[in-house]
């Protein structure tokens, strides 16, 4: 398929009102008022449907309020991670962002509870819509919600009367929400009709300027008048000549681009998917940007109507919102190769998908300073006849050592441990450090985890950046019983990564239990790839040979495209020998950089241990260290580029 872009437009759709931060019960099955945790999220029908628009390969803008805290600069830095642009999104210094808290109960039952009172989003107002952010859109999506009340209907009205007269589409969401109308109580968040002459004259009242109307039954019967769905569609196409979409479900979703049809089966239809349905909060929202993907590049309805319909089926089956919308090359691997299952979050292939499509941004290269070494510093505070209260120090002054390299520059980071390096941490997240955590207990063979009985619950406590390091000696040569045991521990910590939202690096190291050859990584980087561990990162030991790194990439390609890479690991190597692994390495593209410990610190750690340096010279050593192995590193990979 060919796709169409209008380079007359910076961005395909702005998305314009009701903003917050969702807040879903994580124990499904059960009441609201029993529910012990909770996931965030971006929430509000126009900010889902930026995330989804811009996931899907729209350029998406956003127009909304946000408090002046932390959920309100969540929400800005959500946005910005997921593309969407943010120069309409003003900070509220006087109001709260808007909370949701949301549950599943059964599959019928979706208890949610709007906290809006005077929130941030239903501030906006005329001064802020900037008419040159608006001309910069091939279209802008307004939501009922926003026309309820005088401020907002104001805001939305400038914005849909700045779009007509620069031709640009405006497409309505109704978006019916009785209670944001103020038609029930609290309590009745969940419900999604009642009918209100007062709506219905307020939404009627801006039919006519939209190009694109998309509702539910119930919302074509809130915008019509009229609880009979087809004499309701009859009343918008005489108010509008919009192209009407009428979402029905798990029966898909009928167009009706012109004329109003006889029967509402006789529009153009685009059937649903098979889908068991797990929550249906955000379905819409799903829906609404894959047809916006399809209606915003000119595509048939019938296929705007099938990405809209895989979209939500996708929302369905998931717990919460904006994070569960499909991204294009997820949408492109389901519609190509379907799913043995109904349940579309129990689909390996394609959670994996999702998960290495909307994971957070990295960067290309990674140099780390690893220091979550353990029982090394321990024999290095017994050889110096000092308490192991000791280490945790030498672990600050890393960090402050790494973070003079850095010195707040991308491609930096730092391997740091709980077990001494909790302090080391804390000071590591006031920098922009990439941090992995190491997680098995040092030396085990086979593989066993560091004090941790529960992984789920260890690695919940974790900041979500934070990436789970393992080290597993393993050997393409070890004994049938020894893999089985390692494979095993790596499986469930793989299943457990997965479930709480962390990235994985799987570091091997082989030549210590075995001869290493061309063969010896990629065969058992490949056992791990048939047993379905996709780790985000591998981090190696140095090659033998360019053939070596050859066959790891072909590994890495054949089994995971979305991999981000690999980094070297040192095993206490001489400055200048790690500098020749640098230059067989960088021969593989899928070599992203290092993580080195040793090289760096050992000296260091045993004198400031020792009492023989300060403070401000084990900092210096180390930062020396680190400094010269990272020019090194750069030297090559320029070079490298230079050279092709």
């Amino acid at each position: 398929m060919t796709q169409k872009h209008d380079l007359a437009h910076e961005l395909d759709v702005i998305t314009i009102g009701r903003c917050s931060v969702d807040l879903y019960g994580q124990q499904i099955g059960g009441r609201l008022e029993d529910m012990a945790s909770f996931a965030k999220s971006v929430g509000g029908c126009p900010a889902n449907i930026a995330i989804g628009t811009s996931r899907l390969g729209l350029k998406s803008g956003f127009i909304s309020r946000v408090g002046d805290e932390q959920m309100g600069r969540y929400i800005r830095e959500q946005m910005l991670r997921e593309s969407v642009a943010v120069e309409g999104l003003v900070t509220d210094k006087d109001r709260l962002t808007a909370l949701v808290l949301l549950g599943v109960s059964d599959d019928e039952t979706f208890p949610l509870i709007f906290y809006r009172e005077n929130c941030a989003d239903m501030a906006l107002c005329e001064d802020d819509i900037d008419p040159e952010f608006i001309k910069k859109s091939k279209s802008v999506l307004i939501s009922g919600t926003h026309f309820s009340t005088p401020t907002v209907a104001a805001a939305s009205s400038k914005a849909m009367a700045i779009a007509k007269a620069e031709k640009k589409k405006i497409i309505l969401d109704i978006d019916y929400r009785p209670n944001l109308w103020g038609l029930a109580g609290h309590e009745a968040g969940e419900k999604r009709f009642i009918k209100s002459e007062i709506v219905t004259a307020h939404l009627q009242s801006i039919l006519q300027d939209c190009d694109l109307i998309v509702g539910t039954e119930e919302e074509v019967h809130i915008a019509g008048g009229s609880e009979d769905t087809l004499e309701a569609l009859n009343t918008i196409r005489s108010l509008s000549a919009a192209v009407i979409v009428l979402k029905r479900g798990p029966m898909g979703c009928v167009i009706y681009p012109k004329d109003i049809p006889q029967s509402i089966d006789d529009g153009i239809k685009g059937p649903g998917f098979p889908i068991e349905v797990y929550n249906v909060l955000g379905a819409g929202d799903s829906f609404m940007s894959g047809f916006l993907r399809g209606w915003l590049r000119d595509e048939p309805f019938e296929t705007c109507a099938k990405w809209a319909n895989a979209c939500g089926a996708f929302a369905v089956s998931r717990l919460l919102c904006s994070p569960e919308i499909p991204t294009w090359d997820e949408l492109q691997y389901f519609l190509e190769k379907g799913s043995e299952h109904k349940s579309l979050r129990k689909d390996t292939d394609i959670n994996h998908v999702h998960w290495a499509t909307t994971r957070r941004p990295a960067d290309d290269t990674l140099m780390a300073f690893a220091i979550d070494h353990r029982s090394q510093l321990e024999e290095m505070a017994d050889r110096a006849g000092v308490s192991y209260d000791r280490i945790p120090e030498v672990k600050r002054l890393a960090v402050k050592a790494a973070a003079q390299v850095a010195n707040g520059r991308p491609n930096y980071g730092m391997l740091l441990d709980s077990t001494y390096g909790v302090k080391a941490l804390y000071d590591a997240s006031k920098h922009p450090l990439w941090i992995g955590r190491p997680v098995e207990l040092p030396g085990s063979r086979p593989l066993d985890f560091d004090k941790i009985k529960d992984l789920g619950s260890h690695l919940n406590e974790w900041p979500v950046d934070h990436v789970i390091k393992c080290l597993c000696f393993y050997h393409p040569g070890d004994s049938d019983e020894l893999k089985a045991q390692q494979e095993t521990s790596l499986l469930r910590l793989y299943e457990a990564a997965r479930n709480v939202g962390r990235e994985l690096l799987i570091e091997i190291i082989a030549g210590k239990n075995g001869p290493l050859d061309d063969e010896t990584i990629s065969t058992a980087m490949q056992r791990f790839y048939d047993l379905g561990i996709k780790p985000d990162w591998w981090k190696l030991e140095p090659q033998t040979s360019k053939i070596a790194w050859k066959n790891i990439g072909n590994i890495i390609e054949s089994n995971d495209p979305y991999c981000r890479g690999i980094v070297l690991l040192g095993l206490e190597a001489p400055e200048e020998e790690l500098k020749e692994a640098f230059a067989s390495a960088i021969t593989s593209p899928h070599v992203k950089g290092f993580a080195v410990g040793r090289t760096i610190f050992a000296t260091a750690a045993e004198a400031w241990l020792k009492g023989e340096i300060s403070d401000e010279e084990a900092i210096t050593d180390m930062a020396n260290r680190f400094r010269r192995l990272t020019d090194a590193w750069l030297e090559v990979q320029n070079t490298t580029r230079l050279a092709s």
